[in-house]
């Protein structure tokens, strides 16, 4: 089964990070970049079992995709949270790559994508608003150092990254 780092970048985020990490349950590893917090932001995030790093000023954001143990990184901010929907699409997205990489019966020359898109919904005062899709799960090998721009010809996934404007 394919295997999913996820890339979380903070800031004083101690009220908002126990939810973000909370909804990754189909990462394998989560990867929280603190950049000098002067709450509890890094204690949280390692409480709910997040690895944290130091972020390192003037250093890209996508550079600490090097440091994930896995191959596929999805990107969330800490103000984000994975709907259920999402969740199950992305466990599905992890079967279906586990099946391409062993196919049976299957064109063995098939093309996999190397970017995955995601709904973004945000919270507003008046409610709930759709945002464009954004792409957020990408193959490490094709960060170069960088997160990945947004890619209107990557595959959407089924489900919302859920955005809130308060803790």
């Amino acid at each position: 089964m394919a295997k999913i780092t996820a890339l979380i970048h903070t800031r004083n985020d101690e009220q908002r990070i126990g939810r973000a990490i909370e909804s990754l349950r189909a990462c394998d590893e989560v990867l929280v970049i603190d950049h000098g917090s002067t709450d509890r932001t890094a204690k949280v995030a390692g409480h709910h079992g997040a690895t944290v790093k130091q972020g390192v000023p003037g250093v890209n954001p996508g550079v600490y995709a090097i440091d994930a143990r896995h191959d596929w990184i999805f990107c969330l901010l800490p103000t984000e949270a994975v709907s259920e929907a999402l969740e199950a699409s992305l466990f599905e997205w992890k079967d279906r790559q586990d099946e391409e990489s062993h196919p049976a019966g299957r064109d063995k020359h098939a093309a996999t994508a190397s970017a995955f898109s995601v709904s973004v919904r945000q919270e507003t005062a008046a409610g709930w608003k759709d945002l464009p899709p954004e792409t957020r799960l990408v193959n490490r090998k094709e960060v170069n150092g960088h997160l990945p721009a947004n890619d209107p010809a990557s595959e959407l996934l089924i489900g919302d990254l859920l955005r809130f404007a308060n803790p």
